[in-house]
């Protein structure tokens, strides 16, 4: 007989995460089974949500093992919209399923998506400095100067990861300050690389360096902070520098593919797209070395399918991690089932608070997260601790360079 689980509500629920707020879904079943996923509305995503909301009555009543079939009617359903908020409201209910439909089987969720290919997932140490410098209220100890940044590099070499993320700064009066024009930080919309930004950022690049040392590998996060002028001047300014990859933003695939085909060093790309259509033209463009994908936004479920197109086109894929803990996870599973996997994001800068609020945190051993064996994500959130840090209004990139 085939096991059924029908889907018996859905329930959303959010905490204060510092700068911005942690976003849940809690889908519920008749077995009593619950399968949560995290979201995000502060990435640039204000909406989500209510889009959860608007899309959750539509799948109460039915089964979920049939994740796909239900992703599918949702899309049908919001076909003249497709993308933006709406299919990271899809994403955010798939992920829900395929949590519960693992726990139902009492399996990982690793085994729903054909079986781990690896126990430990090598990760970098993401937004390394730019949390300390970015957000000193929340993330300590702040770092105010150049040895600082030198420091910080020290520590991720002691604490045996192997490679880092950072990103642009500029230093003026020795202070390090976040250069994010792509984001309205400072406000300057033509987003052009001076001749001050070129070398605070190879300043604090050395910096960086110097404290890490030769053997760990370093990763650049260049956003959308330029156009494609501006990310070949930098390219050309750090281009003596050993860089594991250049990650660069662009809306045009033919602009990306430009730009990496004069890069002397790897690109990584693509963390913005929603659906495999969306990635399509810069698998075709060769626009990157490495695909980052967001699988909370575009659910673990549709993002294989992007990694099996991007193996086809021989391009590494990477997640898009700088969530919670369980966006962690999430990730790890993937991670721990794509075979053409090049590194995993993780940020290990932390709020004080954010491991009182799962039930299992991600554990790490020498710069390798290690692949949990728990029924499900391998994690949940812990209700109670959520409601002890109970959500902010706003937060985000909208409050980004906000006037006060």
């Amino acid at each position: 007989m085939t096991k059924t689980s029908k889907i018996t509500n859905v329930e959303l629920l959010t905490c204060d995460a510092g700068w911005r707020n942690y976003h849940f879904v809690k889908l519920t079943t008749d077995d009593g089974v619950v399968g949560w996923s995290e979201y995000d509305e502060g990435f640039g995503s204000p909406g989500v949500s209510a889009a959860v909301q608007r899309l959750s009555g539509r799948i109460v009543g039915q089964d979920a093992f049939e994740h796909e079939r239900i992703y599918a009617e949702l899309f049908a359903a919001t076909r003249p919209a497709a993308g933006g908020v709406v299919a990271q409201a899809l994403g955010a209910l798939e992920n829900a399923m395929l949590d519960a439909k693992a726990k139902l089987l009492d399996v990982p969720c690793y085994e729903l998506l054909g079986g781990k290919i690896r126990d430990r997932i090598r990760v970098y140490w993401s937004h390394c400095a730019t949390w300390r410098i970015n957000h000193p209220a929340w993330y300590k100890p702040a770092i105010e100067t150049l040895d600082g940044v030198k420091a910080i590099g020290r520590e991720v070499r002691e604490k045996k990861f192997t490679a880092l993320k950072t990103n642009i700064f500029t230093y003026d009066g020795g202070k390090p300050i976040g250069w994010r024009p792509g984001f309205g930080s400072p406000f300057q919309p033509a987003i052009n690389v001076e001749r001050n930004v070129l070398r605070d950022l190879r300043m604090h690049l050395e910096a960086i360096r110097d404290g890490a040392g030769p053997d760990v590998d370093i990763l650049l996060d260049l956003n959308f902070n330029a156009k494609t002028e501006g990310y070949l001047k930098i390219l050309r300014e750090i281009a003596d520098l050993d860089m594991f990859w250049i990650e660069i933003d662009s809306f045009s695939p033919e602009a990306l593919g430009y730009i990496r085909r004069r890069s002397p060093h790897p690109i990584s790309s693509c963390e913005t797209l929603l659906g495999l259509r969306e990635f399509l033209p810069y698998f075709r463009e060769q626009a990157m070395d490495v695909a980052i994908i967001d699988t909370p936004w575009n659910g673990v479920w549709q993002s294989m399918k992007i990694a099996a197109s991007a193996e086809a086109h021989e391009v590494n894929v990477a997640p898009h991690n700088f969530y919670g803990h369980l966006c962690s996870m999430m990730n790890a599973h993937f991670c721990a089932a794509v075979p053409n996997l090049r590194i995993m994001e993780i940020d290990i800068d932390r709020l004080a608070w954010d491991d009182e609020l799962f039930t299992h945190v991600p554990e790490i051993v020498d710069g390798h997260l290690i692949i949990p064996s728990r029924p499900g994500w391998g994690t949940e959130p812990n209700e109670e601790a959520l409601r002890a840090h109970p959500p902010k209004i706003g937060g985000g990139l909208l409050n980004y360079g906000r006037k006060a």
